[in-house]
């Protein structure tokens, strides 16, 4: 099933806005969160089919909330993409190892972003279309 419906967890308002316009533009269907506890919480109630995850936040940061998605089953499924100014790669490769597809550094480049979640929905097509997988 192809992404449509994203959440983005940042708690400025000024990235919310900056991501937010991008998507919709693209004809992505978004909603937000401005903390890792009330991304949680959203996750939880309705199930978004990408989340784009800012690290540096008041509360859980988004490595640790990555990680809690990545670890509960009914979760996991849910690719998280780490969008965030934390530009060293010790950085990045810590994003990826908790459970993050990808990661961007702020700020995030249009095209970059939108070519991230090509590739999801690419992956998720081959994945789902290989003999003996189901969805």
């Amino acid at each position: 099933m192809p992404i449509h419906r994203i959440l983005i967890v940042d708690d400025s308002a000024t990235e919310r806005y900056y991501l937010t316009d991008i998507l919709e533009r693209n004809g992505y269907a978004v909603s937000s969160a401005e903390t890792g506890e009330a991304a949680l919480l959203k996750i939880r109630a309705d199930k978004p089919e990408l989340i784009l995850m800012d690290v540096v936040m008041p509360g859980p940061n988004g490595f640790q909330v990555t990680r809690a998605i990545a670890r509960d089953t009914t979760l996991q499924d849910v690719p998280v993409i780490i969008c965030s100014s934390k530009s060293q790669e010790t950085d990045r490769i810590w994003g990826l190892r908790q459970g993050a597809k990808d990661y961007l550094v702020k700020p995030v480049d249009a095209a970059a972003l939108l070519a991230c979640i090509a590739a999801l929905d690419l992956a998720e097509l081959k994945r789902s279309a290989a003999p003996g997988e189901s969805s």
